[in-house]
């Protein structure tokens, strides 16, 4: 019993051993959450950025066909520089007072675009890559002209 009380409050030699341990055990998830968080970043920046150029787009188009192409090589252009998955962008046009057909002259603009961001080394095994989803939404509005669509 002696010995034993003896080695326990030995102190030499393991401060360093348990600082690394420590240090290990606290700074893995500590850099898993900065890359996540940098990650959902990233896409939140995404996804406002395709929302306000969106809505400009179609505000300031002379008609409707323009707008349509206009937004669509917008859309495809801020998925690829901001890496979303372009299959998970979802936008979405609705235009308030309600009229039968959005976009249409003098009526606000509301363009909601919607992704999910997959966070970083989640395995796409039994959908753990789905589940671990996060939804990111943004949405801008933009003053269509009275004289949209008549030139």
């Amino acid at each position: 019993m002696h010995r034993w009380s003896r080695w326990a409050r030995n102190d030499e030699g393991s401060a360093a051993l348990e600082f690394i341990a420590v240090g290990v055990i606290l700074l893995v998830p500590l850099v898993y959450l900065v890359v996540a968080l940098g990650v959902i970043q990233e896409q939140t920046l995404g996804v406002e950025a395709a929302a306000r150029h969106t809505a400009r787009v179609i505000a300031l188009a002379p008609d409707a066909a323009t707008a349509d192409a206009r937004s669509e090589r917008v859309i495809a252009a801020i998925v690829d520089e901001y890496g979303l998955a372009a299959d998970a962008v979802d936008v979405t046009l609705t235009c308030a007072p309600s009229v039968p057909e959005c976009p249409s002259a003098g009526a606000t603009l509301v363009v909601t675009v919607t992704t999910r961001v997959t966070l970083p080394l989640m395995p796409p095994l039994f959908g753990l890559d789905r589940a671990a989803a996060i939804p990111v939404e943004a949405a801008a509005a933009q003053k269509v002209s009275r004289l949209w669509g008549e030139g």
